[in-house]
C-alpha cells in the first residue's frame, strides 16, 4: 500500500529534511505552502531523489483551502499515511493590551484553526492506517509538557492527544486517533503510552 506524508508550511529548514526523510523511507511526498516557486523548487529537488512529489499551493490559515490541499494531494498520491504542520502565522503578537485583534487573529488561524482542518480532513485515512500519524513542528502544538497533557485531559477538551511511535521514519509524534487520550503512570514521574515513555523535547 502506498503512503504518502503531506507537508503543511514547506520551506527550508525542518520542513525540507522531513519531506526528503520520508521520501527516502519510501513515501510520496505532498508541499502544500503558498509561494509556488518555492513548491516547485522543492518537488524538483524531490524528484531528482527518486522521489515521488507534488506540489498542492493553500494558504494554511484558509481551511477550506487546507482541507481542498489535501483532498487533492490524496487523489494524486494516495492516502495521507503522515501530517506534517509546519505552518506559522508569522505574527508576534507582543503584549496583548496593545496588539491589533486582528494580528493575533492571524497567528491562531494557522497554528489552530488551519491545523484543526487539516486533522479533520485527513483523519480517515490516518485512523485506516497503523502508521497514521500528526507531526506539529511549528510549536503550537507541538506542547509535550505533562502539565498541558493532564489539563487538556482533566478538561476532556482534546481528542486529538500526542504519544510515540516507532515507525520505518525513525521516533515521531503521533495522534492517538482513537479519539481518546490515554496516559499510563508508571509512579515515576513520566509518562508512558504502550509501555513506552513519550519523548520530551
Amino acid at each position: 500500500m502506498s503512503k504518502t506524508i503531506v507537508v503543511v508550511g514547506f520551506g527550508p529548514g525542518i520542513s525540507t529534511a522531513v519531506a526528503e526523510k520520508f521520501g527516502a523511507e519510501g513515501f510520496s511526498v505532498a508541499l502544500v505552502a503558498r509561494n509556488e516557486e518555492r513548491l516547485a523548487k522543492g518537488v524538483r529537488a524531490l524528484k531528482a531523489k527518486g522521489v515521488a512529489a507534488a506540489a498542492f499551493p493553500a494558504d494554511a490559515g484558509n481551511p477550506a483551502a487546507i482541507r481542498a490541499a489535501i483532498g487533492k494531494a490524496r487523489a494524486e498520491l494516495g492516502p495521507v499515511t503522515v501530517l506534517q504542520w509546519n505552518a506559522y502565522g508569522g505574527v508576534e503578537a507582543g503584549d496583548l493590551l496593545d496588539t491589533d485583534p486582528a494580528a493575533v487573529r492571524a497567528i491562531f488561524d494557522v497554528a489552530v484553526v488551519g491545523l484543526l482542518a487539516a486533522v479533520q480532513e485527513a483523519l480517515p485515512d490516518l485512523k485506516s492506517t497503523k502508521e497514521g500519524a500528526v507531526l506539529v513542528t511549528n510549536g503550537a502544538f507541538g506542547e509535550l509538557a505533562p502539565q498541558m497533557d493532564a489539563l487538556a485531559v482533566s478538561l476532556k477538551t482534546m481528542g486529538v492527544a500526542l504519544q510515540c511511535r516507532e515507525t520505518q521514519a525513525g521516533w515521531i509524534a503521533r495522534a492517538a486517533v482513537e479519539g481518546r487520550r490515554r496516559l499510563c503512570g508508571r509512579g515515576d514521574g513520566r509518562r508512558h503510552d504502550q509501555g513506552r515513555p513519550v519523548v520530551q523535547r
